[in-house]
Formats: structure tokens, C-alpha cells, sequence
């Protein structure tokens, strides 16, 4: 499997013109979507965990190949912060099966004032199903603090911790803890806000290379929404791990001016 690249979410109304046609109706941007794209972050199941029927949907609307990640419910991260897991994991593979063989990596984003609880994150990977990729996404740093247990628990479990980006640096250690990776972009400091310059790009692409094969599966996406920068930015991303030798999924051609690079920050 290539790099897959993609964003987080698909459906913004300021992506019309970027991405989207303007008079294109938004019950038809996922199909449009996955037509350019080979991967999406699904956020929303954060928030609302869809039925199975829609899980079922996306599945039917979308490609062979199409690859869907997914973020756990945050009441199972960020209401009940990982302690009772049983329940909560169970009923969203249930509803997620509904993707098929489109189900990707399962995101948990810790909240950011929730300190390191090890044990906890042990349980909770011990009810994810052997074959589900789980991506572990940390905001406290005291869970850099327990280095050594936190690292031999995801290595335990094959799950990967994600590298996350903010403002163009990383904001988590660059530990490679599973075969495979996971990154988030959320927000450059190239203009206009909150894109990513070429060199911050760049930099993600060497970092990225030098930690995994081109053989092995790395997931990237950008979470950097607004104005449909996330779209511009993962096109440039592309290209650029593309110049570096790197097998990438597909991506759109922009119209001008969007194929215009940001300056370098």
C-alpha cells in the first residue's frame, strides 16, 4: 500500500472552488471526494457515532480501495478517559463493521488535560480487535514522562503513537512504536492561515521516509480545514514525498490559483 494521503473530514462549504465544483450539491462531495482522494479522517464520528447504515453508506458510495480512518467517540476518550472501555469499543466496531473493508485506523485523541494513565490505554487497546489499527494521539506531556512503559505498550499492541503537527513543528515525540504510521497536521504558519510553507512540508517528508520503507503503510492527514487549506496542503505534501521516492496514494490537480505554493516558513 502507498502513503495515503488525505484530510480530515470532507465536508466544508468553503472547499467549493477548491475542491469542489460551486455547483456541485454536497450530497455528492463524498463521491467527489473519494474520486480525487484514496483516504479521509473521518472527525464527525468524534462527536456523534453514525449507525451502522451509515457507516454502510459510505462504504457503498465510495471505491474498491477507499480507506476510511475513523476517530473514536470522544465518550470514550474524553468523557470516560479510556476507564470502563469494554462497552464503548465494542459498539463502535460494531457500527464501524458497516465500512467493510473500507474501516481504516481507529484514532483515539486523548484530551489534553488528561495525564499519562498507562494501565488505562493498556485496557483499552486490549478491546480493540487484533485486526483494527489503533492510532494513539497524546496532549499531555506527561505521557513523554512514561517513555519507557507507554512505548512497550503500544509496541505490545501494534498500535502506532501519531505524530501530530502544529504551527509547522512537531508537538509529540517522533517515537515509531508500530510497522505503521499515522500523522496530523493541524495548522501551518504559511500564508494564508493556516497553511504549511515548502519547506515545512518538506521536512514532514524527509522525517516520514527516514522512519518507515516505502513498503510500509503510513497514514497522513490534515486537519487544517479552513478555506481549504487542508486540500491545498495534502496535494503539495504529495508531491513532495512523491519527489523523494515515496509511493503516494492519489490526489487532486488544483485549478489555479491553488496549485500556486505557499511561501516557505
Amino acid at each position: 500500500m502507498p502513503m495515503l494521503v488525505g484530510t480530515s473530514g470532507w465536508q466544508y462549504k468553503d472547499w467549493r472552488g477548491v475542491l469542489y465544483p460551486h455547483r456541485q450539491p454536497q450530497r455528492l462531495w463524498l463521491e467527489e471526494y473519494a474520486r480525487q482522494f484514496a483516504t479521509v479522517e473521518n472527525n464527525n464520528t468524534f462527536y456523534r457515532l453514525p449507525t451502522t447504515e451509515v457507516f454502510g453508506s459510505w462504504r457503498e458510495r465510495t471505491p474498491e480501495g477507499f480507506v476510511v480512518a475513523i476517530k473514536a467517540s470522544r465518550y470514550l476518550t474524553h468523557l470516560k478517559r479510556l476507564h470502563d472501555p469494554e462497552e464503548p469499543v465494542h459498539r463502535l466496531m460494531e457500527r464501524a463493521a458497516g465500512l467493510g473493508d473500507r474501516l481504516g485506523p481507529v484514532l483515539l485523541q486523548l484530551p489534553p488535560d488528561y495525564r499519562a494513565d498507562v494501565p488505562a490505554l493498556d485496557a483499552c487497546l486490549n478491546c480493540f480487535p487484533d485486526a483494527v489499527r489503533v492510532a494513539v494521539e497524546f496532549r499531555h506531556a506527561s505521557w513523554w514522562e512514561a517513555e519507557r512503559e507507554l512505548r512497550t505498550v503500544l509496541e505490545r499492541h501494534g498500535s502506532a503513537l501519531c505524530w501530530a503537527d502544529r504551527w509547522s513543528r512537531p508537538v509529540t515525540p517522533l517515537w515509531r512504536t508500530a510497522s505503521w504510521g499515522y500523522v496530523r497536521f493541524h495548522g501551518g504558519v504559511a500564508e494564508p492561515p493556516p497553511r504549511y510553507g515548502r519547506q515545512a512540508l518538506r521536512s514532514w517528508a524527509v522525517r516520514i521516509a527516514d522512519a518507515w520503507p516505502d513498503t510500509a503503510d503510513v497514514y497522513v492527514y490534515f486537519n487544517n480545514d479552513l478555506g481549504g487549506a487542508a486540500v491545498v496542503d495534502a496535494v503539495r505534501f504529495a508531491r513532495t514525498a512523491t519527489a523523494l521516492g515515496r509511493t503516494v496514494s492519489r490526489t487532486p490537480t488544483l485549478p489555479p490559483p491553488w496549485s500556486r505554493g505557499a511561501p516557505d516558513r
